[in-house]
């Protein structure tokens, strides 16, 4: 498995713990708004980083480093998936794994062999077929199965979770909050992200767009919280 990124100190890409995070190339997705673009279209032209440069930090740094945050691109687009996290939980560290939800065995395999201690699963928009596929850039109707079945297994409690949307100006309204928390009621965890223009995006209209206000972006956390009374915003 080629790795493309890695960020060795991070305070915000797992809650409550500091942690190293791994980038994976290649996504079935194509969000119009992903800043990952590079990572998406052209991982080929990324250089790889070492994964003995990654062990030997973490092994130097274990005192510091709580756990390690596979993310992507799509990470369970690999099927060596699991021999990385196994490699990480061997010498003694915790991972979370960020992904779309759209490979519900490679999901269900990592929790049922002890691979995962957290998963985040990104719900781009409601679960219809216009919705998600405006949201996802690619038809959405042969993955809103997938995504309705990996919601499901994390719904069984074996792992902690949260599932989190981030909100883009042009794509989301309040009923979009709304809709995808009725999907989601009962969960142990719902994360409101706030969009941040100025990076450059797979699609270049949404690198500067204007990012929701204030009082926009309260108006969605409300409508989350009447419906899912644990959610929570990032900014």
């Amino acid at each position: 498995m080629q790795i493309k990124g890695f960020i060795d100190t991070s305070f915000s890409d797992w809650d409550g713990k500091v942690s190293s995070v791994v980038f994976l190339p290649k996504c079935n997705f194509r969000c119009p708004f992903c800043y990952n673009k590079s990572l998406v279209l052209q991982p080929e032209a990324m250089p790889t980083v070492a994964y003995e440069q990654i062990k030997k930090y973490l092994e130097e740094n274990r005192k510091w480093i709580d756990g390690v945050v596979i993310t992507g691109g799509e990470p369970t687009n690999h099927e060596d998936l699991p021999d990385l996290c196994s490699e990480f939980e061997r010498i003694g560290f915790h991972v979370k794994l960020d992904t779309n939800g759209t490979n519900p065995a490679m999901i269900d395999k990592l929790i049922e062999d002890k691979l995962v201690d957290y998963v985040a699963l990104d719900l781009k928009a409601p679960l219809t077929e216009e919705e998600y596929s405006k949201a996802s850039g690619v038809n959405a109707m042969s993955v809103l199965d997938r995504l309705k079945e990996s919601i499901q297994i994390l719904f069984e409690d074996k792992v902690d979770y949260e599932f989190r949307t981030t909100v883009v100006p042009t794509l989301h309204r309040v009923d979009d909050v709304q809709k995808i928390c009725q999907a989601i009621r009962g969960c142990r965890k719902y994360a409101l992200q706030t969009y941040k223009s100025g990076v450059e995006t797979i699609d270049p209209t949404f690198q500067d767009l204007k990012p929701f206000s204030a009082a926009e972006t309260k108006a969605f956390f409300e409508a989350a919280r009447k419906i899912v009374p644990n959610a929570i915003l990032r900014g």
